[in-house]
């Protein structure tokens, strides 16, 4: 009689994943053949499990079965040959329910660790972009023995405790359950004769010169991703990657506000009222600036486009100029008489005699 899938993992036919996972996990952990030594008929039943699980977690595989039953599927699963084959296919379903994977039959190639790399620049070199040595002390493959940790001429051998497995079985009870094996700690292998440079461990410390590049507009916490250069992978894995995480020394001129540089410019309140033209420092030199008539203290002027660079990007913040008018604190009897007649004439004469008097105020001041 062809299988039913939902019957054999006991849900609905509008079950969720998630009430199949858990219908799955709890079917694993009562066939699973640790806790069924010798029991045919338990290991029928983990496999049958195991393909239930295969199609109904697959949205198209499951959509198939509805239609057509098992006919829809055969083609992408036949079952399994082995429990092994169900261990790696399921790694994850048994790393939850046991702690670790028991698909591992030998040594697994693992990812080596990221590394972090604090650097430290100054405005001119975010602002610009720079290209920076750096030196880093870390972990590197062993030369004399290419990560293996045996001496050169000779191999690591098998472990006889395990077989080769890396796994070894202990009872608790009525269960059986596999552990990481002691002698060789979980790699299958025994090394007999160390590597003597790195005395087994087939990884030596040494520096590694690297140069980073820091694109132009970078900014404080930036990180900056370097392929590869972390630590060396384990059994054969990937290095890990290098993280450069940026700290942008202030500079005196400017405030930064992301992309957005904000200068403070200090007028005096004759140029306030005339009007003014001045120079404001920007990335690329001085800027000319235009001081319109009348303005007010706190009144922010936009410069477009002389900002910090956005990384990656042609395009540019802006300079925002922070006008600040000054009051002048100590005044001489001729200048207090030239203000009081500037007063007199604000509230009395039309407006040409205002500019008058503020010109003869601003001759009697030195200013231009």
């Amino acid at each position: 009689m062809e299988l039913d899938y939902y019957e054999v993992l006991g849900v609905s036919r509008s079950a969720e994943d998630d009430e199949i996972k858990r219908a799955y996990r709890k079917l694993a952990l009562k066939y699973h053949p640790d806790h069924n030594p010798d029991n045919a008929e338990a290991e029928q039943k983990f496999k049958e499990a195991a393909e239930a699980y295969d199609v109904l977690r697959d949205p198209e595989k499951r959509a198939r079965y509805d239609r057509f039953g098992r006919a829809g599927v055969q083609g992408g699963t036949g079952g399994f040959g082995s429990n092994d084959d169900i261990f790696a296919h399921f790694s994850d379903i048994f790393g939850d329910l046991f702690g670790f994977s028991t698909a591992t039959r030998g040594p697994r190639p693992m990812a080596g660790a990221d590394l972090r790399y604090n650097l430290t620049i100054t405005f001119a070199q975010a602002a610009k972009g720079d290209e920076i040595s750096i030196s880093l002390p870390k972990h590197v493959t062993c030369s004399e023995c290419n990560g293996s940790g045996a001496a050169p001429g000779s191999k690591a051998e098998t472990c006889r405790q395990c077989g080769g497995s890396g796994q070894v079985r202990r009872s608790q009870g009525f269960f059986q359950i596999s552990m990481p094996c002691p002698s060789c700690q979980g790699t299958g292998r025994v090394i007999t004769k160390p590597c003597p440079k790195c005395k087994g461990e087939g990884i030596t410390t040494d520096t590694r010169e690297l140069v980073v590049r820091v694109p132009a507009g970078v900014d404080s916490g930036t990180r900056l991703r370097v392929r590869g250069e972390g630590e060396p992978g384990v059994h054969g894995g990937p290095a890990g990657d290098l993280y450069v995480v940026l700290t942008v020394e202030q500079d005196k001129r400017w405030q930064r506000q992301g992309q957005d540089l904000i200068y403070s410019l200090e007028i005096s309140f004759v140029q306030a009222a005339l009007g003014h033209r001045a120079e404001v420092p920007g990335l690329d030199g001085n800027l000319p600036l235009e001081i319109p008539k009348g303005i007010q203290s706190g009144t922010l002027l936009r410069v477009s486009g002389e900002g910090m660079p956005y990384p990656g990007r042609r395009s540019r913040g802006d300079l925002l100029v922070e006008v600040k008018v000054l009051t002048p604190t100590r005044l001489s009897a001729k200048q207090e008489e030239l203000l009081r007649e500037f007063e007199a004439a604000a509230e009395k004469s039309p407006l040409e005699k205002v500019k008058k008097a503020a010109k003869k105020i601003s001759k009697a001041m030195g200013i231009d």
